[in-house]
């Protein structure tokens, strides 16, 4: 029965592989979905031949999104060239950095979306992280897991545990013997095709939220669900441009890294090239450019990356990007539009913004309606005024913005728009500062301040809490049900059904939304406070040094002062923020936040007390690790400030030995190196073995 579930599981990989990579389906989708559902019926009824890596197992159960883990290398930026005169400068830089030795390029279509991070193990997806903020990314495994053009096995080489390869065979074919490496990390861009967003906005609309602005927004907030079988209906595709780690393995040029990774069943993009000069780059460039819009996807330039490995090693990068490649970025999309009114909105700290609200215009393949005027001084100094036509322009297709007023169109009839005096939600005397650009209301009860706290407290950064858009924060402030975020945890399921658009099905996920954000890491919580300058960065510095929102409240303002990156203006926001908001400390301390618990504290303490024997030193891992992958205690080790490579040397310090540790483990033995055992591994960490 085993050989007979093996075999069917290679069949559908096959018919996977030339559905969603190749692009060339074989059978019809009711004899995939046949064999599909031949494929379930036979793991349920023998559960003991269950793998992981079965293609009926991309959506599973549990919490989507995981902690943040750190990435093997950086994924660092890109510089960016916005001109043929700025690309040139960056061939120069690559010429003088090399000597005048000869350059071959690569050029690809920079696809706007998510990036992430792939990690295999003999063959079997383990990781999947988002880029983060380049050094730490996070788990997001369940959740790419769904997306069928992401094999969950690669093809050919060892299977997890064998051993040994695997001869790379189609269905009825023959073929060839392909190793794959023990550890193997790419990295790619996920995205949703353009024409699929309306089957996504449509989804949201029907949830009452708001729908995404464009693919690349879609894209983001479809990897980060917390619910994974949502993220499985979301038309989510990918491309896969960077062969980061091949254990055993070496390339002597991009192009063979890539064809290498079509081999092993990724899916590139097609449209990558090779050219012997910047001559063929711009060539490139320009015919994209002409094709721009009958691109099935969001592109907003082409990458342009030096061919060579040895010569990327030899460009090195800077603590940001690397030498060796720059993006060379499409003109902004442009349209002209008419401002028919300027409004103001209120911000979750009071801030008061202009905003120009436009006679609809496409743009980029989104309708824009309406464009930030950012503050009370810019909109006096660019002179914007009601009925003027303006040029309206997305940077990174993504943000509108005016980018200009044609005054030279004016007739006569366009209105001074003169900023309030009051907040135009709650009529507060409006604040203005000597010392920044803002114009304030300065009431904390302002209706308009609190639905956008709520939102803020609801949003991908912060808490996460899917279901609860702003259209649903209307509803829930306006009917006086919610009058800050604590209200969220007491609402009752029979209660929010009575809402307008809101069923039995859509309450109980919501309600159930909101429970999980409970269990929400302290520098999430944190984060959603919204206290003044604490961004994600900030936050993580705080708790990393405080472990607890318990003893981050406690600081005292030198304490605060004088941390790394924090500062006196952070330092004194967040003690006023602490000071004068103790009521809802206390009530989310009451409904059972886990931030508040001590045990987080001493959890920290822990890892504290064990960095000292990891900080500094070089481990490599090997064999299996019970209840544990390599690439988990690689993580641990690197969290604790310790470094992990591949191969044994004599800079090594220690040997993580797991079962069946291979010639890693003679190697170590030969030059002297200690060998720590499974068990006493996990005594270092602070943790029990499995």
């Amino acid at each position: 029965m085993k050989t007979k579930i093996d075999k069917l599981r290679e069949l559908i990989r096959y018919h996977e592989r030339k559905y969603y990579i190749d692009a060339q389906p074989e059978i019809s989708d009711a004899s995939f979905d046949a064999f599909m559902r031949e494929l379930e019926e036979l793991e349920k009824a023998h559960p003991e031949f269950m793998s992981p890596d079965s293609p009926t197992q991309r959506v599973g159960g549990g919490a989507a999104l995981g902690s943040r883990m750190p990435h093997r290398n950086p994924m660092l930026s890109l510089d960016n060239s916005y001109d043929e005169a700025e690309l040139r400068e960056f061939a120069e830089r690559v010429g003088r950095g090399l000597g005048g030795a000869p350059v071959e390029y690569v050029t690809e279509l920079k696809i706007d979306g998510l990036g992430v991070s792939l990690l295999y193990e003999n063959g079997i997806l383990v990781r999947g992280t988002t880029r983060g903020d380049g050094e730490f990314g996070e788990d997001v495994t369940a959740n790419l897991r769904t997306i069928h053009a992401i094999p969950l096995r690669l093809v050919g080489g060892a299977a997890a545990g064998e051993g040994q390869a695997l001869a790379l065979r189609e269905p009825g074919k023959g073929g060839d013997i392909n190793d794959i490496p023990p550890v193997l990390e790419v990295r790619g861009e996920v995205f949703i095709p353009k024409h699929r967003l309306d089957v996504v906005n449509a989804q949201r609309e029907a949830a009452g939220e708001l729908p995404f602005a464009n693919p690349r927004n879609a894209a983001a907030g479809s990897v980060r669900m917390l619910d994974a079988s949502i993220t499985a209906s979301r038309p989510l595709d990918i491309f896969v441009y960077t062969l980061n780690y091949a254990e055993g393995f070496e390339f002597a040029k991009q192009t063979e890294a890539l064809e290498t990774m079509k081999t092993l069943g990724f899916k590139c993009n097609p449209h990558t090239e090779r050219h012997d000069s910047l001559e063929g780059v711009i060539a490139y460039y320009q015919r994209w450019l002409a094709k721009r819009e009958e691109i099935p996807y969001d592109v907003d330039g082409i990458v342009v990356k030096v061919n060579s490995i040895a010569q990327q090693e030899q460009l090195g990068a800077t603590s940001k990007q690397p030498r060796w490649a720059t993006s060379y970025k499409f003109p902004a999309h442009q349209a002209i539009t008419r401002i028919e009114k300027i409004g103001v909105q209120v911000g979750r700290t009071g801030v008061l913004t202009p905003v120009a609200l436009l006679k609809p215009v496409k743009l980029a393949g989104a309708t824009i309606t309406n464009a930030t005027l950012h503050n009370e001084q810019e909109l006096s100094t660019k002179d914007v005024r009601i009925g003027d036509t303006v040029v309206l322009e997305r940077a990174g297709d993504v943000i509108p913005k005016i980018a200009a007023v044609l005054k030279e169109r004016r007739t006569g009839d366009e209105v001074v728009f003169n900023f309030p005096d009051q907040c135009p939600t709650c009529g507060t005397p409006v604040k203005r500062s000597e010392t920044e650009v803002a114009v304030r209301c300065v009431n904390a009860a302002c209706v308009a301040q609190l639905k956008r706290r709520i939102a803020h407290w609801a949003s991908r950064d912060a808490l996460a809490i899917e279901g609860l858009g702003p259209a649903r924060i209307t509803q829930l402030v306006d009917t006086q049900m919610v009058c800050d975020v604590a209200d969220l945890y007491t609402l009752k399921e029979d209660e929010v059904c009575r809402l307008e658009r809101m069923g039995q099905a859509s309450a109980k996920s919501l309600i159930r939304q909101i429970e999980r954000s409970k269990a929400a890491p302290p520098e999430k919580v944190l984060i959603g406070f919204g206290i003044l300058h604490v961004g994600g960065h900030a936050a993580e510095q705080l708790i990393s040094h405080f472990s607890s929102i318990n003893a981050l409240s406690r600081a005292s303002l030198e304490e605060l002062e004088t941390l790394y990156k924090i500062g006196p203006r952070i330092a004194g926001t967040v003690v006023a923020f602490f000071a004068q908001n103790q009521p809802l400390l206390q009530k989310l301390k009451a409904i059972g936040f886990h931030c508040f618990e001590e045990t987080a504290a001493r959890r920290s303490d822990l890892l504290v007390a064990t960095d000292s024997f990891f900080s500094g030193k070089t481990f490599v891992v090997t064999g299996s690790l019970q209840g544990i992958t390599r690439a988990d205690a690689s993580a641990q080790i690197k969290a604790r400030g310790g470094k992990v490579t591949s191969s044994v040397t004599g800079k090594t310090d220690y040997l993580i030995a797991g079962e069946s540790p291979g010639s890693k483990y003679d190697k170590a033995r030969e030059l002297g190196t200690q060998i720590l055992a499974a068990d006493e591994f996990f005594e270092k960490l602070g943790v029990a073995a499995e």
